[in-house]
C-alpha cells in the first residue's frame, strides 16, 4: 500500500468530521451566550432555550450551505450560481 492510498481514506473524512464539529461547537456556543444572557438577566430558561435552537438552526444552514457547494455533486449546486433577475 502507498502513502497515497493510506493518506486518502484519513483525507475523505475530515471533512465530515469538521462539518459535526462546527454544528456541535455552533449549538453549544450559543447555548452558553443564552445561559449567561438568563443568568444577567434573571429570565432562565428563555435565552438558553432560545440561544440553544438559534445556534442549531444557525449551524445547520451553514454546514447545509456547504455541502450544497460541494464540487463533487454539482447537481445538488443548481440552485446556488443563479441570480434571481437573470432567470
Amino acid at each position: 500500500m502507498t502513502d497515497d492510498q493510506r493518506d486518502n481514506g484519513l483525507g475523505e473524512g475530515t471533512q465530515y468530521l469538521a462539518s459535526a464539529l462546527r454544528f456541535a461547537g455552533g449549538t453549544i456556543l450559543f447555548l452558553f451566550i443564552g445561559l449567561g444572557l438568563d443568568r444577567w438577566l434573571g429570565t432562565t430558561p428563555f435565552l438558553t432555550i432560545g440561544g440553544a435552537l438559534g445556534g442549531a438552526g444557525l449551524s445547520f444552514f451553514s454546514v447545509y450551505r456547504e455541502f450544497t457547494a460541494d464540487p463533487d455533486h454539482p447537481e445538488l449546486k443548481k440552485w446556488s450560481g443563479k441570480r434571481r433577475d437573470s432567470e
